[in-house]
């Protein structure tokens, strides 16, 4: 589903860059309303001013400052959305899709809600004929997963021609104690993003088809060897393929 090729809406969200010192950007994200202002640290932009541009237009904040205006790509929302825990970052989520091998129509169980960042990617890797069931303990990132989500497809819905797909049940649920909910269901692939992922093991394990992946998105190393020592101790029925490490390294190229 890609954009429309036409002008920012009302209720749309807009990504405003500004150029700053030393080849830096910052950037400021809004959903667009005719009586809002867009307040940067050179100036305010009215969204009326906005509403009615093509994406990819430079306007001019009050105090002369030169905005690119565009619509957000997914990594860049939920970089900037509001967040409770700390994220997923793009870059860890991109390896996780690609370990997983997520299909369109699969079915993948995630724990650990957080901010809903790794659920918007799995939502749109299974599509409309996918489900995501995602499990939160706590009822204030519960809450605001579910937000931030709802807040992404309802702006998806203006500036594109197909809806953003309503494929994600949040369940607040210890997933621990879960095993009788998961028991009727097949779970193509598995992510665990939770401080004590080997308390969810022996409840996902039944339901994952076999050969099925659980990827699990960790810290540190310490965590991995309780995870591993956990798995061979209790002789659950999974097999550790790889453990990685994502760096990412941005440059910066200029004239001399």
């Amino acid at each position: 589903a890609g954009p429309r090729s036409g002008p920012f809406r009302a209720g749309e969200l807009a990504l405003a860059e500004v150029r700053r010192k030393h080849n830096t950007t910052l950037k400021l994200l809004c959903r667009l309303a005719a009586e809002a202002v867009l307040r940067g640290p050179g100036g305010d932009l009215p969204h009326r001013d906005i509403i009615g541009q093509l994406p990819g237009q430079v306007l001019r904040t009050s105090g002369g400052n030169r905005l690119l205006l565009r619509r957000p790509s997914l990594d860049e929302y939920v970089l900037l959305m509001p967040r409770g825990p700390t994220i997923a970052y793009p870059k860890d989520i991109s390896a996780l899709l690609m370990m997983l091998d997520i299909h369109p129509g699969d079915t993948v169980l995630e724990t650990g809600s957080g901010s809903g960042a790794m659920t918007l990617f799995l939502s749109r890797a299974v599509g409309p004929k996918g489900r995501v069931l995602s499990y939160e303990i706590r009822d204030d990132h519960h809450n605001l997963a579910k937000k931030n989500y709802r807040h992404w497809r309802s702006a998806w819905k203006i500036g594109h021609v197909e809806e953003w797909p309503d494929n994600v049940e949040f369940i607040l649920k210890d997933i621990s104690t879960a095993a009788a909910d998961v028991k009727s269901v097949t779970l193509d692939a598995v992510v665990l993003d939770m401080l004590n992922p080997q308390s969810a093991l022996p409840v996902v394990h039944p339901s994952l088809k076999q050969g099925g992946v659980c990827a699990v998105y960790l810290a540190n190393i310490t965590q991995v060897i309780d995870l591993l020592d956990r798995i061979w101790s209790c002789k659950l029925p999974f097999l550790c393929e790889r453990i990685i490490e994502v760096t990412h390294r941005s440059w910066s190229v200029l004239p001399a």
